[in-house]
This record gives C-alpha cells, sequence and structure tokens, in this order.
C-alpha cells in the first residue's frame, strides 16, 4: 500500500545526483552509405563533442580522438559540425575552431590556418577536391563578425577559404546539387532572425569554381524558408516555408513554386542552429517528413508527385534530425516514457530500432509522470499551450483533501518551445508531489506563425500573462494549490521568472537560474546572431529606451513581494552576477525572504556536475520551508534570509 505523505515530502528514485551525472547529448545525424554517424556531447568528459561512427555490423566507435571536440562556434550557438565522405570526416574543433580532416585510422589533421575564422554547415564538393561551408570572419578586432559562404581546399586551405557569397549578415545550408552544378543556400539580414524572414537563393557554379547567374527563387523579410534540399535528380529543390502562416513543404522547379503539403502544421523548426533537418528523400518521388501539431510531433511519407501525405505510426512525440537512404531512415526522437535516442525505422518492415540512447537508466514507470498536452483561455480572448505533468510516485499518496504545489517551468529562447518528451528534470519534482506544468507560451514554435508573433514586441507581457493563466487555469480546474505555485526559469525564462514576480503579484515563490533582468546590458553585450533580436521582441533602440528600462526588472526589483532563490555563475558574460546581486539587495532590503547562491567558475548555464545536484537540492529545500513541507532525503540547508 502506498505511504501516505503530503505532496513535495515523496522520497523519490530520481535524485539530483541521478540528473548530476546527466545523460548524453545527441545531435547531428549524417549518413555516408550503410555507415551511419551522429554528435553526442558527453558529460563525463566534461561536455566533449563526439563524432560517433556505427557501421553496417551494428559496431560503434568514436571517430574524433581526445582531446578533439567536433563543435563549432558560428552564431555562438554552432550545429552543422561535421560532414563525411567515403568514411573521411570533415569536423569544426571547438578549441581552435580550424576545419580537421580524418581519414580512417589516421589522427585528425587541420586544413585551415591558425585565424580567427569559424565554420559550420559543410557540403563536400569531391569533383572539385573542396568543401563548400558557411565561414565566420572574427579577425578584425572591435568589428562585427563578416559571415559569407567559402570553399575550402580538402587537401589544406592556408587561406581559410575563398569566399563564393558574401554581402549579407548571415548564410546556412549551402548545398550542391547532385551533379555538382548548381548550389542553393539560405541568407538573410539585421534585424531578422531566421525565423522571421530568410531568403533562398540558387546560382549555377562556373568551371573555376566560382557561382554565376544567381537568383533569388523563395523567401523574403518577411517570409521564412527552412532547410533547401536537391531532388535526386537535380531539376528541383525543395523547401520549407511560412508563406502561408505555417511552414509547409514547397517545390521549386523550371521557374515556379508549388506546394507540396498545406497543412496548419509546423514541417519546420526555428533555425537556432546549422544542419537541422525534418525530411528526407527516400527515392525519386517520395520523402519522409516530420511535422508538429499543437506540440506533438508525427512522421509521415510525402508522395511528391500525387502529394498523398501518408502517415507512418510512430511511438515518438518529437522527432529531428532526419536523414534517410532508400530503405530506411534515422533520426532522433523521443517520447513522454522515452529520453531522446538516435532511432533507425526500416521502411519495410516498419520496425524501429534504437541505435543510441542518451541514458540507458531503466526507470519504473510507477515513477513518471507522462506530459498531458493541454490548451488554456489566456489574455485577449486567446488559447495558450502547455505540458502538464500531475505528481506520480507509486509508493505515495497525499492525504485526502491536499493539493499539489504546482511549479510554472518557462522555457529559454524566447523563440523556441518546451515537448513532451521525458525529461529527468521534470520528473524530480513530480516524483516527489510536485505538480509541473510546462508553458509554450505566446511566441513559441509550432503552432504557426501567428502565434510565435504573439511576442513581438511583447516579451516580458505576453510570456508571462501566459504563465500566470497556464496556473489560473489549473487551479480553478482543481488539479493544483493555487495557493502554491512557483515560477522557474534560466536565461530567457529566469527573465519571464523575473518579470512574473517583479509586475505581477500571483505568484508565491520563484526560482531565477541567471535570468536576464536587464534588457539594455543585454543589448550591448551580445553576440552578432542576437544583436538585433530585442528589436522584434522589445522595440526599437535607442530610440525605445524607456521601453527597455520598463521591461527590465533590475530597475524595480523592490515591487517583488515574494520569497525568490537565485542561482548565478560568476564567470557568466551574457548575464553578470551584478544583476542577480543587485536584485538580491532589493529584496534583502525590503525584507522578502531570499537565499543567492553563487558558482565560482561557472558560465551562463551549469556544467559541473556537484554544481547542477546542489542547484536542485536548494530549490527543493527552499520551497521546502516557503511551501511548509519536510523533505524525504537529508540536504545541505540554504541559508534564506528574512523567513
Amino acid at each position: 500500500m502506498p505511504t501516505i505523505a503530503p505532496y513535495g515530502s515523496w522520497k523519490s528514485p530520481i535524485t539530483a545526483d541521478l540528473i548530476a551525472r546527466g545523460a548524453v547529448r545527441l545531435m547531428q545525424v549524417v549518413l555516408d552509405g550503410e555507415d551511419i554517424y551522429w554528435l553526442e556531447s558527453r558529460p563525463a568528459e566534461g561536455g566533449r563533442y563526439v563524432i560517433v561512427k556505427r557501421s553496417p555490423d551494428g559496431t560503434v566507435s568514436d571517430v574524433t580522438p581526445a582531446p578533439f571536440y567536433a563543435r563549432t562556434t558560428v552564431h555562438e550557438y554552432g550545429g552543422g559540425d561535421f560532414a563525411v565522405s567515403q568514411g573521411v570526416v570533415y569536423f569544426s574543433n571547438f578549441k581552435d575552431q580550424r576545419l580537421y580532416v580524418q581519414k580512417p585510422g589516421a589522427a585528425p589533421k587541420p586544413i585551415t590556418p591558425e585565424r580567427a575564422f569559424r565554420y559550420a554547415d559543410a557540403v563536400i564538393d569531391s569533383p572539385r577536391k573542396r568543401l563548400i561551408c558557411v565561414r565566420e570572419d572574427h579577425t578584425i578586432a572591435g568589428r562585427e563578425p563578416v559571415n559569407t559562404i567559402v570553399s575550402v581546399r580538402l587537401d589544406g586551405d592556408p587561406d581559410g577559404g575563398t569566399v563564393l557569397v558574401s554581402g549579407n549578415d548571415f548564410y546556412a545550408s549551402p548545398r550542391l546539387s547532385p551533379d555538382g552544378s548548381r548550389l542553393a543556400w539560405l541568407t538573410w539580414n539585421h534585424p531578422n532572425m531566421p525565423w522571421d524572414g530568410t531568403e533562398l537563393w540558387v546560382a549555377e557554379i562556373a568551371q573555376d569554381g566560382s557561382l554565376k547567374n544567381a537568383q533569388k527563387i523563395a523567401g523574403g523579410p518577411a517570409e521564412s524558408v527552412f532547410q533547401p534540399e536537391w531532388s535526386p535528380d537535380g531539376h528541383s529543390v525543395l523547401f520549407i516555408s511560412d508563406r502561408t502562416g505555417w511552414w509547409n513543404l514547397y517545390r521549386w522547379r523550371d521557374g515556379h513554386i508549388e506546394a507540396l503539403t498545406d497543412l496548419e502544421a509546423e514541417f519546420g523548426q526555428p533555425q537556432w542552429v546549422f544542419g537541422m533537418s525534418t525530411y528526407a528523400f527516400v527515392s525519386e518521388r517520395e520523402i519522409v517528413c516530420a511535422y508538429t501539431q499543437r506540440g506533438i510531433w508525427q512522421f509521415a511519407r510525402l508522395d511528391t508527385v500525387t502529394k498523398r501525405l501518408e502517415p507512418i505510426e510512430t511511438p515518438y512525440t518529437e522527432i529531428s534530425y532526419v536523414r534517410a537512404t532508400s530503405g530506411s531512415v534515422v533520426f532522433r526522437g523521443g517520447s513522454p516514457t522515452e529520453m531522446l535516442s538516435i532511432v533507425r525505422l526500416d521502411l519495410k518492415t516498419q520496425r524501429y530500432e534504437v541505435l543510441r540512447r542518451s541514458s540507458d537508466l531503466a526507470l519504473d514507470a510507477g515513477y513518471i509522470s507522462p506530459a498531458q498536452p493541454i490548451e488554456f483561455p489566456t489574455e485577449g480572448g486567446r488559447t495558450a499551450h502547455a505540458f502538464f505533468y500531475p505528481p506520480k510516485n507509486k509508493d505515495f499518496q497525499a492525504p485526502p483533501g491536499e493539493k499539489p504545489p504546482l511549479l510554472v517551468f518557462s522555457h529559454g529562447g524566447p523563440t523556441s518551445a518546451t515537448t513532451s518528451t521525458l525529461k529527468l528534470e521534470i520528473q524530480f519534482w513530480t516524483s516527489r508531489g510536485f505538480a509541473v506544468v510546462d508553458v509554450n507560451y505566446g511566441g513559441s514554435t509550432g503552432y504557426g506563425r501567428a502565434y510565435r508573433e504573439r511576442l513581438r514586441g511583447q516579451w516580458g507581457v505576453v510570456d508571462v500573462d501566459d504563465c500566470v493563466n497556464a496556473a489560473k487555469y489549473l487551479a480553478q480546474q482543481g488539479l493544483v494549490d493555487g495557493e502554491r505555485v512557483a515560477i522557474r526559469g534560466g536565461s530567457a525564462g529566469g527573465y519571464t521568472t523575473l518579470c512574473a514576480l517583479t509586475f505581477r503579484k500571483f505568484f508565491k515563490a520563484g526560482a531565477s537560474y541567471f535570468g536576464v533582468s536587464d534588457l539594455e546590458a543585454l543589448d550591448r553585450d551580445t553576440h552578432k546572431f542576437e544583436s538585433r533580436y530585442n528589436r522584434s521582441l522589445i522595440g526599437p533602440y535607442p530610440e525605445g529606451r524607456d521601453l527597455y528600462r520598463a521591461r527590465s526588472p533590475i530597475h524595480f526589483a523592490e515591487r517583488i513581494s515574494c520569497p525568490m532563490i537565485f542561482f548565478q555563475g560568476l564567470e557568466d558574460r551574457v548575464v553578470p552576477p551584478s544583476q542577480s546581486e543587485m536584485m538580491v539587495e532589493a529584496l534583502r532590503k525590503n525584507k522578502i525572504p531570499v537565499a543567492y547562491i553563487a558558482f565560482e567558475g561557472e558560465q551562463h548555464g551549469f556544467r559541473t556536475a556537484e554544481n547542477i545536484k546542489r542547484s536542485l537540492e536548494a530549490e527543493l529545500y527552499f520551497y521546502s520551508k516557503v511551501f511548509g513541507f519536510a523533505i524525504a532525503d537529508p540536504v545541505e540547508p540554504v541559508p534564506i534570509e528574512n523567513l
């Protein structure tokens, strides 16, 4: 029989230690003949990014030896870190950002010079013995980096590449036609982010390898184009566009564009990183594609001639990095009961095979609370979206009549989305008796362009309203205790958290993980890729400086009237410690319960296992004191002032 104990006090096998050890992070998938490659980041190796190869016989081996670290920092967020052809791997090395070649059985060898260049999203132009990729030039100090598309000689390029396309602020997705005669690519300019507006261009490749007769074939400042791909016959370019308000599939052929799908669904994603893929050709006329509706991803086959879309049954609700051959599809997939994995689908037998799990941890389903998609009313008569996780632990039940405390999760980005995939960080709370709502507030992706643009000029308003209204909805449904509701988030999610606690009087507690509190400082200090991001999220600057100040919690910290805990890395250059410390001082002065935990050596996001463990346990301890319950396991106490 389950033990009766108050919510929050349940003992759980999902410990902070377990989470701190971390799961392997799985990324970019590349197919080379029958070999399958992917990228994984390993907590046990300090987060090192390793290229892994799976051979047809099932043998799995590391490609990049230590200390090599296959990660580019173009746009700071990277992606598109490596390319493979006939067993030869080309990758960007994190430490020096040089391109390296690694032949089977040989050590990696640099092919670009020791200069302030960064490279990403490469394709291999074998006949011309070169790579074509995006290059970010940081060689001139004090100037914004210059982004171009370049060619790099495979046998070593002492110049660091030859510029093929230049003149715009950003480039992505250079893609060669199958016969190597043409190149397609994406480009965009400030102040747009790639989900605001991009252009798709195509050019012929001249005999000397340069480009000629370039023409724009799709896109513009208010149309986001994603993932161009040549058809196997090279006669057409497929791409994803949100010209209808939803990211759907299109084909450009003989100078004309036709829609291949017309769904209120998203086949595309926000291009925070390079190398993203949601569809792939399996034959001349058939592709496999993934799309999301109401936050849940689905798989389908698309006949590009008849335009018939045929669903593929799948246990996965999050699908990305889709690659295919004639007989199988490889992708990264996750579900409410499974963490992300690299998966292969045999198209003939319809059987799924997990090639690599992000974690081999086997958890009893009795401790897992699967995501439940919910829709709830919000400001202006609109509807917003979230995933709800009720408390669940097979060993415990609450006393009769007690309702669980609620934690509201606010995701980062803010142009991003949370998914329904199993996350141990959420299960840490639900298995202890908390309810969690993970909010896809207005501005999140996966619900169409109009939903994404709700945040335009309204960051710190719409996201906050939606987090408040998600909690109110659950309280009204009788699912949670409306008097024990806390909000938490990191970085941009930390900004939403701080705004909610500063400008609203609803939440009873909050946790800020390196949260943005000063929008002007963020605008001054950020990198090129995001340097105009706030123009769409807030408004023009400096002419709109008053609005930036009005939306910055740091100037109104005295308004916070509920207990707060702050977590901060002392080496954080994105959100300097001073931002958190000023907020803490204001609460201290106003006699509001406050705790502050700072970590030496940590930057924007915690990477050290002991600090990840400490922050989770400290947050749990904090809520136990604020909401009045005993916790099951002994943890190091947290000094809470004014409590």
